[in-house]
């Protein structure tokens, strides 16, 4: 039996007739990316530090936070983190009487488990940012009086976003990319409200090959944007 010939026109109609549902799914998953991507600059911050740090237990805690996630499944933490995580935090909730039950929605789920699994790559990534330092400068700004604090600020920051960029992007690019497992935990993104419409109009890979583009489209603006970053980092360096 051949199978019907699917009409462009038809493609067309059917996709607009959903526009909003995949405008408010498109909004959701821009909102996860972004929550998730702040998320996991201050986890990676944070790791980098400890790795760096002269405390053994903040490097060995550090150390033990990359290596469980690059060992694990992102969609096996993804759940672990949305069943269990939940019930600790009611259990310890209850345990200590500061509250109730606490219901975490998909949203606060999906931006925690991504920031924490991505939050270990970041921790590389400004890890070997910070080590492409010359230590000079750093030993320059100890001798002039400054504190560690000014230090970061002055010297260290501004260096390490020009050499984390590169791979800063590709780390973001993917975390964007993985904001479509969230679908599995019920959240009403992109791609859930695009599979929701392809089931009601039984026409899934219409809808699937629409994400297809608007996924592409958040990437190369994104991959854009960095790009150009990048330059203007690399410029300002060769300035000085």
């Amino acid at each position: 039996m051949w199978a019907r010939p699917i009409c462009p026109k038809q493609i067309m109609e059917s996709v607009w007739e959903y526009r909003i549902l995949l405008l408010e799914g498109t909004a959701v998953t821009i909102q996860l990316a972004l929550g998730s991507l702040l998320l996991s600059v201050i986890l990676g911050l944070i790791g980098a530090l400890a790795k760096l740090s002269s405390n053994v237990v903040s490097q060995k805690l550090a150390a033990s936070y990359t290596t469980l996630i690059r060992g694990v499944p992102d969609l096996v933490l993804m759940m672990l983190l949305f069943y269990g995580g939940q019930q600790i935090v009611n259990d310890f909730g209850s345990f200590t009487g500061l509250w109730g039950y606490l219901e975490i929605n998909q949203l606060t789920a999906g931006i925690t488990s991504i920031g924490f699994v991505f939050g270990a790559y970041m921790t590389e990534t400004f890890r070997g940012a910070i080590l492409a330092i010359p230590r000079g400068q750093i030993e320059a700004g100890i001798s002039c009086g400054m504190i560690p604090r000014t230090i970061f600020y002055r010297i260290t920051w501004p260096q390490m976003v020009r050499h984390a960029l590169p791979s800063f992007t590709n780390n973001w690019l993917v975390l964007l990319k993985a904001t479509a497992l969230v679908s599995v935990i019920g959240l009403h993104d992109l791609v859930w409200n695009a599979s929701t419409a392809g089931r009601s109009v039984r026409e899934p890979f219409t809808f699937m090959f629409a994400v297809l583009i608007i996924y592409l489209l958040l990437t190369a603006t994104s991959d854009i944007g960095l790009r150009w970053l990048e330059r203007k980092y690399s410029l300002r360096a060769r300035e000085v």
